[in-house]
């Protein structure tokens, strides 16, 4: 089971955030059984077409959806942090429509769908909030796509780097530098160049908006950061007003 440790506190700090569930609901999350796996940097999880029995909850590390196209040429389609279930629609939709894996490593913490299903069938409360969560999921996707189609490459990767920041803020772990992902993987998600991503870094390193050291980047200057990004947090729903 999900003890009061890591898997289930790293859960219940992304919930408490977003849905406000009561003690007694985060309670019974504890109950959810799952068994933890440490994952190396590029391991796939689950390949598109693959049928899966239980979703993936990110403990410590970094994951991504991709799809790769007929020549091996990947598209990341999201990133996840710590919190997020990255695969929770697999619950209704269990062959996967895309790929999962991590782009560094990463432990997991895999929870059987049954058991899911059961949690949200006693507690409407739970189910709602992890309907919510997909929501979520979708609303980043959107983002993304219009970051994609219409921001250039330094607003994008700027986008990017906000973001991160406020979902690793979420479940607390905003205070410590970003574990960079390689600049491939960036490129990747941004379709973007690896030489474009370089200069990208670079230049907003030298203008003093960000600090990279030993592969681990600090936003030196968040809100100007925002602001060349358009980045307004809001379409990540973490407010507990917009809760309705």
């Amino acid at each position: 089971m999900l003890s009061s440790s890591a898997p289930a506190e790293i859960l219940i700090k992304r919930l408490r955030r977003s849905t406000g569930l009561d003690e007694q609901e985060l309670a019974d999350l504890r109950t959810l059984p799952a068994t933890l796996r440490e994952i190396r940097k590029n391991e796939t999880i689950s390949c598109e077409g693959d049928r899966v029995h239980h979703c993936v909850l990110i403990v410590d590390g970094f994951l991504a959806r991709f799809l790769d196209t007929r020549e091996g040429k990947r598209q990341i389609l999201s990133f996840y942090v710590p919190g997020d279930i990255p695969d929770l629609q697999s619950l209704h939709l269990p062959t996967m429509d895309h790929s999962l894996g991590s782009i560094a490593p990463s432990k997991i913490a895999m929870i059987p769908h049954q058991a899911l299903a059961d949690v949200s069938g006693r507690n409407p409360r739970i189910a709602s909030a992890l309907w919510r969560e997909t929501l979520i999921d979708g609303s980043v996707t959107r983002r993304w796509v219009r970051c994609l189609g219409r921001l250039s490459a330094r607003q994008r990767v700027a986008h990017m780097l906000c973001e991160l920041y406020v979902r690793l803020d979420a479940v607390g772990l905003a205070d410590r530098p970003i574990r960079l992902m390689t600049q491939q993987d960036i490129g990747d998600a941004m379709g973007l160049t690896v030489v474009q991503i370089n200069r990208t870094l670079r230049d907003l390193r030298s203008e003093g908006l960000i600090a990279i050291e030993k592969r681990h980047l600090t936003i030196v200057h968040r809100e100007r950061l925002q602001k060349i990004a358009e980045f307004d947090p809001f379409y990540l729903h973490l407010d507990p007003e917009s809760r309705s």
